[in-house]
């Protein structure tokens, strides 16, 4: 009688078990190794297949990723291990022409750098808003063509005129606005945040203001600002017969 028992016991342990594994543990283990394809859900515009996709397209959609936004984020950076180093970020990041023979890299880098929170905060607001307008117009690549040969060129010309340490994105910002007032005249800013005016009138004046201002010695970068517009306005007069183009982002 105990070895029948315990035979009916192994038997009901056995139908349990196998019943477990099939019902439970069968679909889990399954599952195991298995990928979602990502692609195929909502939240994901582009269906293309994943090898072919730029490495933009391979973030879920609604994340601001640009290229404009990206260089906010890298100013952002900088102005925040300029806290931490200092030496080393004006020293070896913002561009000193005495050395830049010894440290090209500077030519871009300062683009990166700001003395402080306000100089931040003031351009970063302005790549905000001109920045993102510009990169939906034209195109991630041609944004960054615009802004940073505007802001090599800026360089160049602000080094002929003084000798005096340069950084901050300036010059790189008045070439996307030389080159939004082109191609897009019909966009009109709130001068001081009251004043409603065209954005070419816009120019005019930041130019004359910064015309009228060189050699003031007021510490800011006037021929900086002059010739990363003439950058943009170049770039501007080059596009603006092409069609209009918006990207996502």
């Amino acid at each position: 009688m105990a070895g029948h028992r315990m035979d009916d016991i192994g038997n009901v342990l056995g139908n349990w078990f196998n019943y477990t594994r099939r019902s439970v543990f069968g679909p889990l283990l399954a599952s195991i190794g298995n990928r979602d394809d990502f692609r195929r859900k909502d939240d994901w515009n582009d269906a293309a297949p994943w090898g072919n996709r730029s490495w933009k397209n391979r973030i879920p959609a609604g994340l601001p990723v640009s290229y404009s936004m990206a260089i906010l984020a890298a100013c952002v950076f900088v102005s925040l291990l300029s806290l931490i180093a200092p030496s080393f970020v004006y020293g070896y990041l913002a561009l000193n022409p005495i050395y830049v023979m010894q440290r090209p890299w500077t030519l871009v880098t300062h683009m990166f750098v700001h003395a402080n929170f306000d100089h931040l905060f003031w351009n970063m607001l302005f790549l905000f808003f001109f920045g993102v307008e510009l990169e939906r117009r034209v195109g991630g690549t041609r944004f960054l063509e615009i802004y940073m040969l505007s802001g090599l060129a800026a360089a160049l010309g602000q080094m002929l005129v003084s000798t005096g340490t340069l950084l901050g994105a300036s010059g790189a910002l008045y070439g996307v606005l030389g080159c939004l007032a082109i191609i897009a005249p019909e966009i009109r800013i709130l001068l001081f945040f009251i004043i409603p005016l065209r954005i070419q009138y816009a120019v005019v004046l930041f130019a004359f203001m910064d015309f009228l201002m060189m050699g003031t010695g007021d510490s800011i970068a006037h021929a900086a600002h002059l010739t990363g517009l003439l950058v943009g306005l170049a770039f501007g007069y080059m596009m603006r017969n092409q069609p209009q183009v918006y990207y996502n982002y």
